[in-house]
């Protein structure tokens, strides 16, 4: 994998862990929170897992609270909420922060590597329509944001928040992913 498969994060485990873990795998790295309207993208995404986990893909949560505090929650308390209302089985990460001074260098990575995403301009008027000041490229816009990996670990894309796990242009470049 390339140099963002180095970069190290925590695990609800307490171990650590790398994307080079996944090397020759598909990842859809999505930042998840339990308090947001977009929370019922948990059901798309297991339904993704569910249905290509055995052809090398997964989903990987980094529950993150840097939207609206809407991920208040301890790693217990996030894995608990998956597991009972949403039957999670891909990987839940520990909090991290995918926006601001800490962000998590992974984030740093895969921001950089794909500064941006179909369908944000849309999804910001929103957040303003809302009173929310939106952030700006490359940063990440909200909960539930998309970054495809590829195979050889690069960020093969990237998909915003409203972009729902079963949209056809996702599901179209998992698919592309998972056939090369």
């Amino acid at each position: 994998m390339t140099s963002i498969g180095s970069i190290t994060f925590q695990k609800m485990d307490g171990t650590t862990g790398t994307l080079a873990e996944y090397a020759g795998h598909v990842v859809l790295v999505v930042n998840v929170a339990s308090k947001c309207g977009l929370t019922p993208q948990y059901e798309g995404l297991e339904r993704l897992q569910e249905r290509a986990q055995g052809r090398g893909f997964t989903v990987l949560a980094f529950p993150a609270n840097n939207f609206g505090g809407q991920e208040p929650g301890t790693d217990a308390e996030i894995a608990e909420f998956c597991s009972t209302n949403y039957a999670v089985t891909f990987p839940l990460m520990s909090k991290i922060s995918v926006e601001g001074d800490d962000k998590h260098p992974l984030y740093q990575a895969l921001t950089a590597a794909v500064p941006t995403a179909e369908g944000k301009a849309d999804f910001r008027e929103n957040l303003r329509s809302h009173g929310i000041t939106p952030t700006e490229d490359p940063d990440v816009l909200w909960n539930f944001e998309k970054f495809l990996i590829g195979r050889e670990g690069e960020v093969a894309a990237r998909f915003a928040p409203a972009v729902a796990p079963d949209d056809l242009t996702l599901v179209a470049a998992i698919e592309a992913q998972l056939s090369r």
